[in-house]
């Protein structure tokens, strides 16, 4: 059993011994490949082996800083990338970077190069003053005339100036208009005088339509009103808002607004005075609905 194991163990030092000795003869440079390399130096032009000696010298530059992973900085780029230039077998000498990021920083380079060299240098404009003024003075003295009313002008005194031109001078000489409040922001102030009404189709199981008429309180989203049928007219929409309004029927005050769109637009209608007696309401319901004269909400 003694004498196995001795054997094992010999066998196995044995195979590790030739697997060392068979790894070095790989790892070791040929002489070969060396010599090969020389005879190919030889062909080429000293610019060109001094370019590949700075590439090489200013690789072990960058791995020679005390840094755990070394940045390229964009000297770093620019250097390695106008050496690499020189050298025709530049993608044997890179040792730290790819070819492929090499190509990359040449395009962005390339890409930045022609970005300023492009760049307007002087922002000198192609109109002469006096067409500017012109422009101008026809901007603030006619409010209501528009950029190609205004280039229609010039036309007319042999003046070709782009619509685009126009109105850039257009807002220079016209100060900005004061905006006024917001749909959102009046709604948000007067919701507790304001009702809102609309239509909402609904199909039953024969597939015939029914329409169903909400009025909604704006301040606490409650409804209201609501009625149904299947023929809406205007006769019969007045009467729902006169059931809506009248006295003693609801605890919510009759509201001062109704917000209606019509048509595709929003509008706040004042009903008038209040009459609960009478249950008179609305005026504008005398084309109420799109389809049926307009629609309401």
């Amino acid at each position: 059993m003694i004498t196995l194991l001795h054997r094992i163990k010999a066998t196995a030092q044995h195979c590790l011994a030739a697997l060392r000795q068979r790894l070095a003869t790989c790892t070791r440079p040929s002489t070969a490949s060396v010599a090969v390399a020389t005879l190919a130096d030889l062909t080429r032009s000293k610019p060109e082996l001094m370019a590949e000696n700075a590439l090489l010298r200013h690789q072990l530059v960058i791995l020679q800083r005390r840094e755990k992973r070394p940045a390229f900085t964009r000297l770093d780029r620019a250097l390695l990338v106008l050496l690499a230039s020189r050298v025709r077998t530049w993608r044997d000498a890179l040792l730290l970077v790819q070819p492929e990021t090499l190509l990359r920083w040449h395009r962005q380079g390339l890409r930045l190069f022609w970005t300023r060299k492009s760049a307007r240098r002087h922002a000198e404009p192609r109109l002469s003053v006096e067409t500017i003024a012109l422009i101008k003075e026809m901007a603030s003295a006619n409010r209501l005339w528009g950029a190609e009313r205004i280039r229609g002008e010039l036309l007319k005194l042999d003046i070709h100036v782009a619509k685009r031109t126009i109105q850039k001078y257009m807002r220079q000489a016209r100060p900005p208009r004061r905006s006024g409040q917001t749909w959102s922001s009046f709604l948000h102030n007067h919701a507790h005088d304001i009702w809102a009404c609309d239509f909402l189709p609904v199909t039953d199981l024969l597939f015939r339509p029914i329409y169903a008429f909400f009025v909604v309180e704006l301040a606490r989203r409650g409804v209201v009103h609501v009625g149904v049928t299947r023929h809406p007219t205007d006769v019969w929409v007045a009467q729902q808002l006169r059931e809506a309004t009248c006295a003693g029927r609801f605890v919510h005050p009759t509201p001062e607004l109704l917000s209606v769109q019509h048509q595709g637009t929003h509008a706040m209608n004042r009903p008038g005075q209040h009459v609960p007696s009478s249950c008179t309401t609305l005026r504008m319901l005398r084309r109420s609905h799109a389809r049926f004269g307009g629609r309401m909400r």
